[in-house]
């Protein structure tokens, strides 16, 4: 392969880099006002061992613990092990993540480390500039710093919300965590009720969004925040808000916007490929994933590795895609073929891996792939994002076919007229079925994914709490006139990417002890396309317009002309036929009387409308399923 000038000058460059990045991993800690002991610490890290196999640390101080699991990527010494001090000794950092520019922080901060990793400089950087030195940090985070001095918190979660942050507060306690696992280790030391009021969000989007939880007492930390806790009170402030890096006027110009992006991809891929260990790419053979791959080969001198996973589902099956465009860029290759065995060894180990209810199917070849490529490599960079800010699903249509006040006005008798035709038409039918344009955006998603509407979630829900759909972070006014399929992208950006993909992704891949970087993600290129002309992202009827652009400099055109697929698994089918044991183990009477969640008459009557022929309802089975699984498997540790 020829090398670049520019790449040789690169991977020159990660050979010099060599130790002087820290691991990706797990965090955990807590302020309790009668003490804290380190066994207390050890149970959350325990819990969350699998993000971080190759360390453990603790830190206690007063009331205030600090724990951390570790997953060495770079800088394998024990001195980066965490919690990490100061020099100075006065603050304290667990860490999880990666800051891609901490060299440049360093040279401002104008010290001499201890050690050659980002976590040192950080801890530095906030001793020095307090915490708003989290402006300056390029990367993916979640990160607690203790300030011994005057018995204070500080939480930090990255702008795009890439890596997960959970807070448990009652009774004057204060507890964190990468994963809610760790704080229900806690046990009767942080007793925690049923939030009702998040199911009608899971059955209406299949994943319950930010703020809330399952649980009453731990909430999602906010995306591009950061909080102080005093013992008290926890106040947070915004750092970064994509609303606000939305300017007045758009890129128009397709040659400079196409240069643009190229150059920004490039820059994000670069800077997320140093590492010690293995590394590779998720290959799907659709857009975001092959251009990401495209790049990733460029800039490596070596063969890279490439991961995909294939179905004997034709209709699932884009691994015959993954492998033209692995030939193509000269990748070294693994396909993974899924079984049905492969499957029902999953298929009950989303909830614990998810820890509330979750219901991405697209979880089970995740993790699939994710055990595959960890045999092979411990980092991974994957195509997340590209979707989102680029427009790339068919609910950006339905958004501008909705807009028109004609249609408004008109939906009612469009959907019964609908509802009278096929399986496909009866889809279409509920995406008219909406009472109000207030939540259209949630609407038009939840339908596009076959939840439930709002409506239907009355008739299923048993003692349905008094919740009407709230979706804080969506401002109704924007610098400038968004078109309808910007806004229904602006709500992918607040919920769906972070509270349902880049879930999706983290979990399944830290399973394995595997790290996953999202280069689309990077927040320049999040900020250059909330200012791209739509005209841009879909042009002449084709989604994802400038991004095949740029994809067609690295990967011939003819590869890629055909429709999107998505990673998903043939889950209508199974549900029917190999996965039918569900439906009969978790939505029979005893089970639905067991819960007293849901209304049997209606769940048999959805049941028999599915098994007859109506495939579009299998996400409402599925969601059914697991919302029953959870509650039978975590509800009885729950104090009402």
């Amino acid at each position: 392969m020829r090398i670049t000038a520019k790449c040789a000058e690169f991977v020159a460059l990660r050979i010099i880099e060599a130790q002087t990045r820290r691991p990706m991993c797990g965090i955990a800690g807590l302020y309790h006002p009668q003490g804290v002991s380190q066994e207390m610490v050890k149970r959350m890290t325990d819990a969350i061992s699998h993000r971080g196999p190759d360390a453990e640390g603790f830190h206690l101080e007063g009331n205030f613990g600090l724990g951390h699991r570790r997953l060495s990527i770079i800088d394998l010494s024990t001195s980066a092990n965490q919690p990490m001090a100061t020099a100075c000794g006065r603050y304290w950092i667990v860490f999880n993540g990666e800051i891609y520019n901490f060299q440049e922080v360093a040279k401002e901060l104008a010290m001499q480390f201890r050690t050659s990793g980002d976590t040192e400089v950080i801890v530095e950087a906030f001793a020095k500039w307090g915490p708003r030195m989290v402006e300056k940090l390029n990367g993916m985070f979640a990160m607690v710093i203790l300030d011994r001095e005057k018995n204070k918190l500080f939480l930090f979660r990255d702008r795009l919300g890439i890596k997960p942050l959970f807070v448990y507060q009652k009774n004057g306690m204060l507890a964190f965590a990468s994963e809610l696992k760790a704080l229900t280790a806690l046990g009767q030391l942080a007793p925690l009720s049923l939030n009702r009021k998040a199911i009608p969000y899971f059955m209406h989007l299949g994943y319950i969004p930010q703020p809330m939880t399952i649980y009453n007492e731990v909430s999602k930390f906010p995306s591009g925040f950061w909080a102080e806790f005093d013992g008290e009170h926890l106040k947070t402030e915004c750092f970064w808000n994509p609303e606000e890096k939305i300017a007045t006027h758009v890129l128009s110009d397709e040659n400079e916007a196409k240069k643009q992006l190229e150059t920004l991809l490039t820059a994000s891929v670069k800077r997320r490929l140093i590492a010690d260990v293995p590394f590779g790419t998720f290959l799907s053979g659709g857009v975001d994933s092959s251009l990401v791959t495209a790049l990733a080969q460029k800039c490596t001198s070596d063969r890279l590795k490439t991961f995909s996973i294939g179905f004997e589902d034709k209709r699932h099956n884009e691994s015959g895609f993954a492998r033209q465009v692995a030939q193509h860029l000269g990748t070294d290759h693994h396909e993974y073929r899924v079984t049905e065995k492969d499957v029902l060894e999953l298929i009950t180990q989303i909830i614990p891996q998810y820890d509330e209810p979750y219901a991405d199917s697209s979880a089970i070849p995740t993790m699939l792939v994710s055990k595959m490529a960890r045999q092979e490599v411990t980092m991974t960079l994957s195509g997340d994002g590209g979707d989102e800010l680029f427009m790339g699903y068919g609910a950006y249509d339905w958004a501008e076919r909705l807009r028109y006040p004609m249609v408004s006005a008109l939906r009612q008798p469009l959907a019964t007229a609908l509802s009278l035709g096929n399986d496909r038409y009866k889809r279409i039918s509920k995406l008219f079925k909406y009472g109000s344009a207030d939540h259209l955006q949630a609407h038009i998603f939840s339908q596009e994914q076959y939840m439930f509407s709002w409506h239907e979630i009355d008739r299923f829900l048993l003692n349905a709490p008094c919740v009407k759909p709230i979706f804080s972070d969506l401002p109704e006014q924007f610098v400038r006139q968004l078109s309808a399929s910007e806004k229904q992208a602006y709500f992918d950006l607040r919920y769906y990417l972070k509270d349902d993909l880049l879930t999706k992704v983290d979990r399944a891949t830290m399973r394995y002890s595997l790290e996953t970087r999202v280069p689309i993600l990077d927040h320049t290129v999040v900020e250059f396309a909330l200012n791209l002309d739509p005209a841009l992202k879909k042009k002449d009827g084709v989604s994802k317009y400038l991004l095949k652009q740029v994809l067609y400099n690295h990967v011939p055109q003819s590869i890629m002309d055909r429709p999107k697929w998505g990673f998903s698994i043939p889950l209508s089918r199974w549900l029917g036929n190999e996965l039918r044991f569900l439906t009969d183990e978790f939505l029979s009477d005893a089970k639905l009387k067991e819960t007293g969640l849901f209304a049997p008459e209606q769940v048999k009557a959805l049941l028999n409308d599915f098994l007859s022929g109506q495939a579009h309802l299998y996400n409402r089975v599925w969601l059914l399923i697991l919302m029953q699984q959870w509650f039978l498997l975590y509800a009885k540790n729950c104090q009402e």
